[in-house]
């Protein structure tokens, strides 16, 4: 007997069973179509030694003291500041916008005022941008907007920047500074031993009260598969010190070549290894035998939704957590909330 079945081996579900199991004593089935616990989250060695992401990086981050305390748990943490760049016109440039960016463009030293100025008389007077072509616009103007957030945009989700909501291009920062991080939350860090260790310790945590379902174990933790040599080149000199392929964690490419990004996540990672292992990124469309990764936030998804939402609001004792089954872009840090609300909530249901 269960107390509650968990359909999903992610981030949410994880931190549901743990709190459920671990934290409460009850006793849950969870299932995955996948192999693997961690759904999108899921990190792994590759066959040169180098911890990846399968499924794109996760870059975690978080204001908040109680969601760090609770991670804290189940993992160390590597703290690092997440830097990017984008290849533009011939070259690397500073992402996102700050005044290094602001540099490169002039072609000298510059200040904050000045980039103030400047960005003034570029941008787009719209007062309440109701997407992210505006939201852009009423930034930093056309200039800067075609050259960063355009291309890279129309290749990611496959619609014009003014098809989608606001908040996909207004969650990137634009600064008048030197801070070229590309987060602004306090706590900047990866789990020290990657993800799916962390994920494993909370497996861990709920004992025999969580069954497995669907998910395949070996050898004591969750089986690991090889990198896809389709998306991944792996250069592994001989001997010396750590080397890396490109100048920074994630390179954008907003013009050029069908794919949107190149990420190096050994950056991140901090490991020291001669190895390294980058990824290309090639976005899709969502279909028969493929993984959903986003949430498309245009009106008219927001209005399929919708329709989605009301026959889930008409079950009875089912609750629907995370970024997928919420239909909402949300952070690592914010499925993690949700799911420990939702813990509580439900425990509070079941008395």
């Amino acid at each position: 007997m269960h107390d509650f079945l968990i359909v999903g081996a992610g981030m949410s579900g994880l931190v549901a069973a743990e709190r459920l199991c671990g934290g409460l004593g009850k006793r849950c089935l969870m299932v995955d179509t996948r192999d693997h616990i961690g759904g999108n989250c899921y990190d792994y060695h590759d066959r040169a030694g180098v911890r990846v992401h399968k499924y794109g990086p996760h870059y975690f981050r978080t204001n908040s003291p109680k969601i760090v305390e609770y991670l804290s748990r189940f993992t160390d943490w590597h703290p690092v500041e997440y830097k990017i760049k984008s290849w533009a016109d011939g070259r690397y440039w500073n992402f996102p916008i700050n005044l290094n960016t602001f540099e490169q463009l002039i072609g000298r030293s510059s200040t904050s005022e000045e980039m103030e100025e400047w960005l003034e008389t570029h941008r787009v007077p719209i007062e309440n941008p109701k997407n992210s072509e505006e939201v852009i616009l009423a930034q930093v103007g056309h200039e800067l907007y075609e050259k960063f957030f355009l291309g890279y945009t129309q290749k990611q989700w496959k619609r014009h920047p003014r098809e989608l909501d606001a908040s996909v291009c207004g969650r990137i920062p634009i600064r008048t500074n030197r801070d070229d991080r590309y987060l602004k939350e306090d706590f900047q860090a990866l789990p020290k031993e990657g993800y799916t260790a962390m994920f494993e310790r909370m497996v861990e945590a709920c004992g025999d009260r969580l069954e497995n379902g669907g998910w395949r174990m070996a050898d004591g933790g969750v089986k690991r598969i090889s990198v896809d040599p389709a998306s991944a080149i792996t250069h592994s000199p001989s001997d010396g010190p750590p080397s890396f392929f490109q100048p920074a964690m994630q390179v954008n490419y907003p013009n050029d070549h069908d794919f949107t990004r190149i990420v190096e996540i050994k950056h991140a990672t901090g490991q020291q290894t001669p190895n390294t292992t980058i990824v290309r990124e090639y976005p899709e469309d969502f279909g028969p035998g493929k993984e959903p990764y986003y949430p498309v936030p245009t009106d008219a998804s927001k209005a399929l939704y919708q329709q989605y939402k009301a026959l889930a609001d008409a079950e009875r004792d089912v609750t629907f957590i995370g970024r997928l089954a919420t239909y909402r872009y949300y952070n690592m840090d914010q499925v993690v909330g949700m799911a420990l609300r939702a813990a509580e909530r439900l425990e509070s249901l079941r008395d």
